[in-house]
Formats: structure tokens, sequence, C-alpha cells
């Protein structure tokens, strides 16, 4: 598998958890995917989901229908439909928000615009994600120092 981060690796192995790649590409295409649902689908499905790619619009279209096929049959029930953001912070390498900003502050880091347009836009939501108030922030000091923002 690739694109996995180190920060990660307590769980990338079993797919107990749906990695960043994942939810980006979830973002994409506007699925909500519940853990619950997550941890329904076999090994295999969640590499697919994994493996899949979510760029052009006909992959997002097919991953999103994909998606929705496999909840289906493994809940009975659609996935919820998630709003798409026509131009989503982490494509846009010349701004870092200001949340984030604020977040790495926290622990006392500076991400300067030269840091965040050094990231891959995977790296980029994967710090917006980890800032978001409400989620477990344990992995966010482990992804700065990872993607060597220290």
């Amino acid at each position: 598998m690739t694109d996995l981060f180190q920060f990660e690796a307590d769980f990338v192995d079993s797919l107990r958890c749906i990695p960043m790649q994942v939810r980006c590409k979830l973002d994409t295409c506007g699925i909500k995917l519940k853990l619950s649902d997550w941890n329904q689908m076999t090994t295999d499905e969640r590499q697919a989901l994994v493996k899949l790619t979510c760029t052009t619009e006909t992959e997002i279209q097919s991953y999103r229908e994909y998606i929705q096929q496999l909840i289906i049959q493994r809940t009975g029930i659609p996935a919820t439909k998630l709003p798409i953001e026509p131009h989503p912070a982490w494509l846009d390498s010349a701004t870092v928000p200001a949340s984030l900003q604020e977040k790495a502050q926290e622990i006392g880091v500076t991400l300067t615009q030269q840091h965040w347009a050094g990231l891959t836009p995977l790296q980029r939501f994967a710090l917006i994600k980890l800032s978001h108030p409400g989620h477990e922030n344990k992995n966010f000091p482990r992804a700065i120092a990872e993607f060597h923002l220290l």
C-alpha cells in the first residue's frame, strides 16, 4: 500500500481504522463513511479503497459508486452524502489555513507558506483533519514531525 503515514502505523497493517488517504478520497467524492461501516468490510474491500484512484471526475464518480455499493451490501443502507468542497484547502498550496496555523502554534510550531507549499496535497489534508477540534489530536504532533515541520 502507498501513501500511508508513519503516524498511522499502529492500525494500517490491519486497516482497522480508516487511513488518511481513504478519508481524503471520501471528502473528494462526498461520502461519509462511519468506522462501523468500514469495519464491516472485508480486508480486500478496504485495501481496494486504499488502492483505487480518486483524482479525475471519472475516477471520483467510480469511487463514489463503488463505496456506495459496498456500504449498501454491508449495511443495507446507503452512505450519507456530504457536500464536496469545490476548492479544498489541502489543494491550495498558497494559503495555510488559519485554524491549522493556530493548532500548530499550540505545540510551538509556526507553519510558513513555504512549508505548506512543500507538502503534498495528502499531507496537507492530513494536517487539516488532524487539527480539527474534536479529533483525537495525538497524531497531530506526530504528523508535524513526520512531515519535517519542526
